[in-house]
């Protein structure tokens, strides 16, 4: 047992289940540069212990009413084969130029999505918009082509370099539905994204290098990391977690871009001191609603 690896998966658990991105491209990189793991027994490892993690934050969520199973199931018959084939055709193209190549685009994409949450914040308050209530149920109108293709596009990007079933998920969810609440998003991909991880990992273990003991400690801290996280995003108001967003993606995407360790560092404690403010508010709420409640 390695308890550095298990404190890092602790962390990187947190995010997952707090926002439903970042797993890949957290975890990877910090497997990479902090602890001297060869990339392809990270990427491998990474994507067999985000199978195990995804579904203990998956599962609050469905509880708590916060996943759309139609989209769910929309993105799977996408995603799944896809997934799969892009660990095949790496593996055919002998994929070290490609897979960079394909990272710094994902890097773009992810910070150009950041940018614009922000953008599109900030004119939703100087319009005075009024936002969807926190944790809402909203209808929406499912639209089976394009959804297939958000998990085609997304299975290939995580079969070859195993960042994406969050982070580019999420993104192009909230741009085909932009009423999904904060909740929904990240419920609805952490559950889409089991399968979806399932059949990376699958490839991986068959082509790739994946170690037992190494998935073993991350698991040991992502567990606890990615319930606690779940928790929390499954309760906290749209407000708090979509700030939250913002950073991961931010790390994300610098991190792709090949930022310095100490950039991708200070964000992602940014991430963390801004997930324990936005649980301890929720708790806060919580007991106070609770109060006013009992006679």
């Amino acid at each position: 047992m390695d308890w550095g690896l298990a404190l890092g998966g602790l962390g990187v658990g947190f995010v997952v289940g707090l926002t439903g991105m970042g797993g890949g491209a957290l975890m990877t990189p910090l497997l990479v540069l902090v602890f001297g793991i060869d990339p392809l027994t990270a990427v491998s490892s990474d994507l067999v212990a985000s199978l195990v993690m995804k579904p203990f934050g998956a599962g609050v969520h469905v509880r708590r009413g916060t996943v759309n199973m139609g989209l769910v199931r929309w993105l799977c018959v996408g995603s799944v084969p896809c997934a799969f084939a892009g660990v095949v055709v790496l593996k055919a193209l002998g994929g070290q130029d490609l897979q960079n190549d394909i990272k710094v685009l994902l890097g773009v994409a992810l910070l150009l999505a950041a940018v614009s949450m922000v953008v599109r914040q900030v004119i939703q308050q100087r319009r005075a918009t009024s936002a969807p209530v926190d944790g809402a149920q909203h209808l929406i109108h499912i639209r089976p082509g394009p959804t297939i293709l958000i998990g085609v596009i997304g299975g290939f990007i995580v079969g070859m370099t195993s960042v994406g079933s969050g982070s580019l998920m999420i993104v192009m969810l909230l741009l085909l539905y932009p009423t999904l609440s904060a909740g929904q998003l990240v419920g609805t991909d952490l559950v889409q994204a089991i399968p979806l991880v399932g059949a990376a990992a699958l490839g991986h273990i068959l082509f790739g290098d994946f170690e037992l003991g190494l998935t073993t400690s991350l698991l040991v801290g992502a567990i606890p990391g990615v319930y606690f996280g779940a928790r929390i995003s499954s309760r906290a108001p749209d407000r708090l977690i979509r700030p939250i967003l913002v950073v991961v993606l931010l790390i994300s995407s610098v991190k792709l871009l090949g930022a310095s360790d100490a950039v991708v560092i200070g964000l992602f404690v940014a991430a963390l001191v801004m997930g324990l403010g936005a649980g301890l508010v929720a708790m806060r709420r919580a007991r106070g609603a609770a109060a006013l409640k009992s006679p």
